[in-house]
């Protein structure tokens, strides 16, 4: 694979960054929710992320990217 530019690199942080404090905000608002239905699509949601997560991840790690 190619070196990533400065800006892939920035844009490949900011994004694994997002997902990260969206994580956190997801996981954190679970405990206000009483609805079963929207606690459902909820936890669906934060499956969704955690994946998205794991994938940044595998590219870094498979790409080498420090």
């Amino acid at each position: 694979m190619r070196q990533l530019t400065a800006n892939e690199l920035l844009s490949l942080s900011s994004l694994l960054q997002m997902e990260t404090n969206g994580l956190a905000v997801a996981k954190a608002g679970m405990i206000a929710i009483g609805d079963s239905e929207l606690k459902s699509l909820m936890q669906a949601g934060i499956m969704a992320t955690e994946a998205r997560i794991k994938g940044f991840q595998q590219f870094i790690n498979e790409n080498a990217i420090v």
